[in-house]
């Protein structure tokens, strides 16, 4: 649709890199706080309000469906705008970027899901649920390096942004292909008719936002009342926004793509992400015992997370390094891209997402997901932690012998 297009001078580059994850660690770390807000007011006097609220119907559907399905799709939105734009633009615009963090993410998908697999396989029930580890969220991930600051090398920011990115394409794929059902065909067809001309408008290079944003809004509407999840109308959306600019620009910020993306990243990180944390993390722990953190459901995705994770991202990586299909990372140890692929474990946003999708209306299912989702990522949040607070950097003299 979109020719590949770089315009951009490194310093550009580092520009928008750099606001890139100063406004998703930041978010992260908002969003770390958000959740144990919603902890304390699920277990407080204030819990009934909370619980009545979110199932409080609007406009045919309720508060937590509007979180979900309609402001997760902004989210969706943004989502796509930084995987078209890795894609065509930047850090996995060609093969050689692409090798290393794509086979992580593959890892970090297979692994975890047979996990989880393994763990809940005597209870069909629960084999729905199979993608819920395999989800890496990116603002917390990376508010846990703003913590760390300058222990840990900016390549591997970078490699863990990568990573993310392809994490979260195939998440996408998987929640088109595995969580659809009762498919309406008149609607599809409608939506169809709407993704056709968001495409004619790019083809007839129309740069003005306006008719995009107002077609994608009914595209969404659409996409709702197919039976295929609404948020993937954001993701449909954003892969029709152009990635170049108006004729008379040349710079690449001054392209719809760029614009509507650097409109959404604050928005998402300090509005979207923080209001569907409140609204999912919220989890009665009365009744919440050691035994019930090893019941199938919590331990799968718990284990998933902390184990699946980070054996796929790091087993998976090393192959490919000692099979020569891509480099190390430059000036990171094997120490530190372990204590990345730890991180990778924190899965909060996406997982939680994806266990609405798996178990819809089950809320005992639902309470027994937010805790496996929670215990997962705080311990792949803390061992990541520790491990990139104390592991060594690579030595000067191992760079250079990297390098011949």
């Amino acid at each position: 649709m979109d020719r590949p297009k770089s315009d951009l001078k490194p310093a550009h580059r580092i520009t928008l890199m750099r606001r890139f994850f100063d406004s998703e660690a930041s978010g992260g770390i908002i969003l770390m706080g958000v959740t144990v807000i919603a902890l304390a007011v699920a277990n407080s006097p204030l819990a009934s309000i909370y619980f009545s609220a979110l199932k409080t119907y609007v406009l045919g559907l309720s508060v937590l469906h509007w979180i979900n399905d309609a402001l997760m799709a902004v989210f969706f939105l943004l989502v796509g705008l930084e995987i078209k734009r890795e894609m065509l633009d930047g850090q996995l615009s060609t093969w050689p970027r692409r090798i290393l963090p794509g086979i992580a993410a593959l890892g970090g998908m297979v692994v975890p899901a047979l996990i989880y697999l393994a763990i809940t396989w005597n209870q069909p029930e629960l084999r729905n649920g199979w993608a819920i580890p395999t989800a890496t969220d990116i603002a917390f991930a990376l508010g846990v390096l703003a913590i760390l600051g300058s222990r840990v090398p900016t390549t591997l920011k970078i490699f863990l942004t990568a990573l993310a990115i392809l994490d979260d394409l195939g998440a996408i794929i998987i929640i088109a292909v595995f969580y659809t059902s009762d498919l309406s065909l008149p609607m599809l067809g409608m939506a169809a008719l709407c993704l056709a001309a968001l495409i004619a408008f790019n083809r007839f290079n129309l740069t003005a936002l306006l008719p995009y944003l107002a077609v994608g809004a009914i595209l969404w509407f659409f996409v709702l009342k197919s039976g295929i999840h609404a948020t993937l109308a954001g993701v449909a959306l954003a892969l029709t926004i152009p990635l170049q600019a108006q004729p008379k620009k040349t710079r690449a910020e001054d392209s719809p793509l760029h614009q509507l993306e650097h409109a959404l990243q604050p928005w998402v990180a300090y509005a979207v992400i923080p209001i569907f944390g409140f609204a999912n993390a919220g989890l009665p722990l009365s009744e919440l015992s050691f035994g019930y953190l090893l019941d199938p459901l919590p331990l799968g995705i718990a284990m998933g997370l902390f184990i699946g994770k980070q054996l796929g991202v790091f087993a998976f990586s090393e192959i490919a390094i000692r099979l020569g299909l891509a480099d190390m990372p430059a000036g990171a140890s094997r120490a530190q891209c372990y204590g990345v692929a730890l991180l990778c474990g924190i899965g909060f946003t996406m997982s939680l997402f994806i266990g609405a999708l798996a178990f819809p209306d089950q809320e005992a299912l639902l309470n027994a997901t937010k805790i496996g989702v929670l215990l997962g990522s705080a311990l792949s949040a803390l061992a990541g932690y520790l491990v990139l607070s104390i592991a060594p950097r690579e030595k000067p003299h191992a760079r250079a012998a990297s390098s011949m």
